[in-house]
């Protein structure tokens, strides 16, 4: 690896430089949509300066009751896309494809960790025809239960074939969506149930995880119990786990689908209609219900999808697998509305990956046939932890590209995803983005990029994206800066459900007339992106700022280290001091071969970064407390950093022992 620190006076930063790029394999940009950096430059510069004729080209790609008027109407900060056009996103995930006579197509492959009786995984084949009627009937039950267009529904499940079930008949009818991740608490399900004004609840008895039963319906209960809006809850009986049901408000889901009629055209919606509210947290406050509309983040979810993971409905083997929740974005955007419309099969799973063994992954992979494979960077390093044993034991060649979503990736992780489970030869497209985008914004573009370890390299085609300074001027190469959307693209947020000033003050203050995303990132030499963490994240020790990613980085580039978290802390004498949390792929020292190892460490990183990024901490511990989705809780760090108490909520820690165990050091 060739790392070397830039410390000269006039960066006023450390940047992780990265010698390593891989082409695009040769057969593999010979079939895909985008084949060479001309074609893309050429695409990219068309979508930012002609922004309505190319995504009115790409919209036509999709059924329209009614063309629109107008592709874009543009009023700072307020994007209407697609004006007057009437769609369904329903419709262009299941009815687009039944009338095109491929009915018969398999749409969604479903596994539960769970296994039956004989000891088989338990999957289900779901075909557009299957899905079509099933979620027609389930939009009838919706609607005998007085559920109206604009109605926002509230839904609490598992990983299970009606949580797709539950939100396409949403979609039909044009009822709002509003998804919770199953490993909240019923504080935050009150919260998202206030906020919505929503009067229904969609849930399941339990959900299989690591072969325990999630008390969903429990969890449920008590969210309930903190409101009264709620008049009735649906429930799934999927996990046979004991559960209360309240009579006058609690039904079964399939009592309730026995007499519902398959016949339930879809609701011809405006474009700007909203299709969903997606609650995101900050590390304080309410949590933000971020609104996207149906048109233009049907459209950018389509194409994003067609060409950051290349694609292609003709090729029978394709099978798609995106290991995300769908309580999630990600799991929104790229298990369902942008994949059911590009016609090929999307891979859903319940359960973790390491259920009943480390290898669970790879061997749904080599059991599917699984062609294109889309995790997190925490799941890769965890990966990395178990072994290469898991890996080695089975036949992934089926794979032909790998993605990363969720945060950026370092560098020696992408190495190990190349080689071990790509056989360094499947392209690696590591995408940034958010809840507020709707999609992609920063992506390789599998046939036609160069790619580098840790970068996400270029923007997606309609992006016009920037690293730059408080005033919007863009800085220099390989300088940090505030990273901006200069122009808008059809999925963009369209503001925080019931509060316009949050929404303004959150993403249009900070740089004055742009797009703030909250990350700061550099612009290398190549024009590839780097993100370096939160704009809060970045450290100024003495005077230079530090992406905690590029130090997080540095860290896993030693061999010892799997996983590592970096925070800053009060220091008397720098402002602010390097904390690092160290998860090391060894078995853990004690004593003296501790603090040998942690001072070797920080030389590492002042070798890799230069002495300024060295930690002035580096506690080495067995976990870092994650939430279930498995993002690091980093203000929990800080606080252990700063060793004041803990007061922040930690309901949604998937284990909440580590805290206790890295404030005892």
């Amino acid at each position: 690896m060739s790392n070397q620190a830039n410390t000269s006076s006039d960066q006023m930063h450390s940047v992780l430089q990265e010698s390593r790029k891989f082409p695009p394999p040769t057969d593999f940009a010979s079939r895909a949509h985008i084949k060479s950096p001309e074609q893309y430059e050429q695409m990219h510069r068309r979508s930012v300066e002609d922004p309505e004729g190319f995504w009115g080209e790409a919209a036509k790609d999709l059924h329209w009751f009614k063309p629109w008027d107008s592709v874009l109407e543009w009023n700072m900060p307020d994007a209407k896309w697609f004006v007057g056009g009437k769609t369904n996103l329903c419709y262009n995930c299941l009815d687009r494809q039944v009338n095109a006579g491929l009915g018969d197509k398999t749409a969604i492959v479903w596994e539960s960790e769970a296994v039956d009786a004989d000891g088989k995984p338990n999957v289900i084949r779901l075909t557009y025809a299957d899905l079509l009627k099933k979620v027609s009937k389930f939009a009838n039950v919706l609607k005998q239960l007085g559920v109206k267009k604009g109605d926002v529904v509230t839904i609490y499940m598992p990983m299970i074939p009606e949580l797709a079930i539950a939100m396409l008949a949403c979609a039909r009818i044009g009822a709002p969506h509003s998804i919770i991740f199953g490993g909240f608490s019923a504080a935050a399900i009150r919260d998202r149930v206030e906020d919505g004004k929503s009067k229904i609840i969609l849930t399941a008895d339990g959900g299989w995880r690591r072969g325990k039963a999630v008390p969903l319906k429990q969890n449920a209960d008590d969210g309930m119990d903190l409101t009264s809006l709620v008049e009735t809850c649906v429930v799934v009986q999927h996990a046979q786990n004991d559960i209360t049901m309240k009579p006058g408000r609690d039904q079964w889901w399939h009592e309730l689908m026995q007499g519902a009629s398959d016949d339930c055209p879809a609701e011809e919606l405006d474009a700007e209609d909203l299709a969903f509210i997606l609650y995101t947290s900050g590390s304080t406050g309410k949590p933000k219900g971020i609104m996207h509309t149906t048109g233009g983040y049907m459209v950018y979810t389509y194409l994003t999808a067609k060409h950051t993971f290349d694609l292609h409905p003709e090729d029978p083997d394709e099978l798609f697998w995106c290991t995300a929740d769908i309580g999630w974005i990600t799991g929104h955007s790229y298990i369902i509305y942008g994949i059911l419309p590009n016609r090929v099969p999307t891979l859903m799973y319940e359960g973790g990956p390491n259920f009943p063994a480390e290898d669970r992954f790879w061997d749904i992979i080599e059991r599917h046939k699984v062609t294109k494979f889309y995790t997190a960077p925490t799941a890769i390093r965890a990966f990395m932890k178990w072994g290469d044993e898991h890996v080695e034991k089975h036949d992934l060649s089926s794979l032909k590209l790998l993605g990363t979503v969720g945060e950026p990736i370092n560098p020696e992780a992408w190495m190990w995803y190349h080689e071990k489970i790509g056989g360094s030869k499947c392209p690696i497209v590591d995408t940034w983005w958010q809840t507020e985008t709707g999609g992609h914004m920063l992506t390789p573009k599998p046939g036609a990029t160069t790619t580098v370890p840790g970068s996400c390299t270029t923007p997606a085609l309609g992006i016009d994206a920037a690293a730059v300074n408080s005033e919007g001027e863009e800085v220099e190469t390989n300088t940090g800066g505030i990273l901006v959307i200069r122009k808008p693209w059809p999925a963009m947020l369209r503001g925080i459900y019931g509060d316009r000033d949050r929404y303004i003050d959150t993403y249009w203050t900070k740089v004055p007339g742009l797009y703030t995303a909250g990350d700061g990132a550099r612009k290398d030499e190549d024009g590839n992106f780097w993100i370096m963490g939160r704009i809060d994240d970045v450290i100024i020790v003495a005077g230079h700022n530090l992406g905690t990613m590029e130090v997080e980085s540095a860290l896993v580039s030693h061999a010892s280290v799997a996983e590592a978290a970096v925070v800053g802390f009060p220091h008397e004498i720098k402002g602010t001091g390097v904390a690092a949390f160290v998860i090391l792929r060894t078995d853990m020292p004690t004593g003296d071969e501790a603090e040998v190892l942690k001072k070797e460490l920080a030389a590492h990183v002042g070798k890799e970064l230069g002495p300024i990024a060295k930690p002035d901490q580096i506690k080495l511990t067995e976990a870092l407390p994650k939430t279930r989705s498995g993002k690091i809780m980093r203000r929990l760090l800080r606080d252990i950093a700063a060793g004041v108490e803990i007061t922040s909520d930690i309901t949604t820690l998937e284990d909440k022992g580590i805290v206790e165990k890295l404030q005892r050091g």
